[in-house]
């Protein structure tokens, strides 16, 4: 069989496997952030699920996007080092992936808590009084 179609398969294998494996990792630890950041059990149960689905819809439809390699590929050599170029950039889409999520619920969460700090207290109205200046002393008596 042409090494290409190996890769090929390799690749689907491997980049689905790492899919699957991240989004349940990222599931089941990133309930308790989730729960954190909404502060309802449910909510963030739903949440969690929408942002599974969408985790695999985008990571899969790259998968299958990049899958396609105008490389000319001879000997295995040259299979593994295209495919290292794929799994690399599968990885990459992943972490980016993973980031966003984190610092955009990180900001939603930040915002939440501020609002729930209430109003900052009011400025002054005046302007303190100044302390009255003391008269110079006199410069102490010759004996």
């Amino acid at each position: 069989m042409d090494p290409k179609v190996w890769m090929y398969l390799l690749y689907l294998a491997v980049s689905v496997g790492l899919t699957v494996w991240v989004a349940t990792t990222l599931a089941r630890n990133g309930l308790v952030f989730l729960a954190d950041v909404f502060e309802d059990e449910r909510l963030a149960r739903a949440v969690n699920q929408l942002l599974v689905m969408g985790f695999y819809l985008l990571n899969l439809g790259y998968v299958a996007f990049a899958m396609r390699s105008s490389a000319t590929v001879a000997d295995t050599g040259e299979a593994l080092e295209v495919f290292s170029m794929k799994i690399g950039l599968v990885l990459l889409v992943l972490g980016v992936l993973h980031f966003c999520n984190v610092y955009f619920l990180g900001r939603y969460r930040r915002t939440r808590i501020r609002g729930q700090q209430g109003q900052p207290p009011l400025p002054p109205t005046g302007r303190l009084p100044m302390h009255p200046q003391r008269p110079p002393m006199p410069p102490p008596a010759q004996a």
